[in-house]
């Protein structure tokens, strides 16, 4: 059985113990023991990002012919990952808005929904605290103490010194130049290979995942927060299998059949651990095998994507918004709605890469909208399955986008697709 199959098996049998869990509560005794053994999964995948995401992206800077050609890969990126972006949030405002018209909302839920926003509210606070006001965030992406940075996870400071080390390299003579290239590529094969092994263990890790997550929720949502979560389902699918797939197709040259194959092991992941970063090492595999993307594409343009571009983000917090407005009771007329699409497509590229991330940064896109902060705690109590889809959305968007940065760089993808060594 092939290492997708095994962890979508994990997956499946996880969610169903959880809920059988959830239906006889003298059961959830066991979910305390099965509950670490997903956090050290977690973990495990995690210990591998930071170096990984750090020595690839340096050997990819430093591997280039000429510094010209990162600041090439770099200017492209950017432009797809703003039209992906805004093309999702659009999408989200253009769906949601006729289907959450539809939503009747019952006093006594609304009463009890915002109870939850009361109880959510300390929570709230402190988490927007965190955010980084835009002065903020432009000061953050030179990290003071790199080393710092990479202690506290702080990725795109990191990715930031990394492009500049890389650079300062490119600049050395041959003679200086190569070990220090050929020491972080050794780092970087290292990495690959403990990823491997992580990965063995991934259907088990997820299985552990899985079950509390679903003995804790169980079958019972119901009425508005059951609509708003199906609609973040159906915005993210359809949005996924109507535009990136397409994308990845037509414009990344990558047969639809290979593209899911490719991206399946990284949902699982994704969709478990509610975290990009925690996919990135299963991205990098399949874009190597399955995918045989150039190589500046796993090293460089993979690590940035997942740090920085959430195109499942973009339509989630349009589609919370909304939600929230529906909830209050708020109108909201074009010049609105454009705003919520303008500052979700901005604010996006600032989500910090932790489950829930969307949730703090949604605070400047109620604001644009005119639409009640407090809202936030009612999506915070019920987010754990909107960031699922998110989640995976976002990995969707960084796979797709990957395809078209490597046709605009080299040959079509499909031509890079090489026969299995006889």
């Amino acid at each position: 059985m092939s290492l997708t199959a095994r962890v979508l098996l994990g997956l499946v049998v996880g969610l169903a113990a959880g809920i059988v869990i959830s239906l006889v509560p003298s059961l959830m005794g066991v979910v305390p023991f099965v509950e670490p053994i997903g956090t050290l999964f977690i973990n495990a995948i995690r210990m591998t990002v930071v170096p990984l995401v750090f020595a690839c992206l340096l050997v990819g800077v430093a591997d280039a012919a000429d510094a010209r050609v990162i600041g090439r890969l770099g200017r492209r990126s950017l432009v797809i990952f703003i039209v992906i972006s805004l093309v999702a949030a659009v999408f989200a405002v253009l769906l949601s808005q006729p289907l959450m018209a539809l939503l009747t909302i019952d006093p006594a839920a609304s009463a009890s929904l915002r109870e939850v926003a009361s109880s959510s509210s300390a929570m709230v606070e402190a988490g927007t605290k965190q955010v980084p006001t835009v002065a903020e965030w432009i000061i953050s992406l030179v990290p003071v103490n790199p080393v710092k940075a990479a202690a506290d996870g702080a990725m795109l400071p990191l990715i930031v010194f990394a492009i500049a080390f890389g650079v300062a390299i490119l600049k050395l003579p041959e003679k200086s130049r190569e070990p220090l290239v050929a020491f972080f590529r050794s780092v970087f094969d290292a990495m690959l290979v403990l990823v491997r092994w992580v990965l063995e263990l991934a259907p088990i890790g997820v299985f552990a995942l899985a079950l509390p997550l679903a003995a804790r929720l169980g079958i019972s949502a119901a009425g508005a927060v059951a609509y708003y979560m199906a609609l973040v389902a159906l915005v993210c699918l359809l949005f996924v299998l109507l535009f990136l797939f397409p994308a990845a197709s037509v414009f990344g040259r990558v047969p639809m059949r290979l593209f899911a194959k490719a991206i399946t092991p990284a949902l699982a992941v994704a969709f478990s651990s509610r975290s990009s970063l925690a996919a990135l090492p299963v991205m990098i595999e399949e874009s190597n095998s399955t995918l045989k993307l150039p190589g500046e594409i796993s090293t460089f343009f993979l690590p940035l994507a997942t740090s920085v571009f959430r195109s499942g983000s973009a339509a989630m917090l349009t589609i919370g918004v909304l939600f929230v407005a529906r909830l209050y009771g708020v109108e909201l007329g074009i010049t609105q709605l454009a705003s919520v699409v303008v500052t979700a497509t901005l604010v996006s590229f600032s989500v910090p890469a932790i489950p829930s991330g969307s949730i703090l940064v949604m605070v400047p896109v109620m604001m644009a909208a005119g639409v009640p902060v407090a809202g936030i705690g009612i999506l915070l109590g019920i987010d754990t399955i909107p960031d699922m889809c998110r989640t995976t959305t976002n990995v969707i968007g960084s796979m797709s986008a990957a395809t078209m940065v490597a046709r605009d760089q080299s040959a079509p993808v499909a031509s890079l697709v090489r026969q299995p060594d006889s």
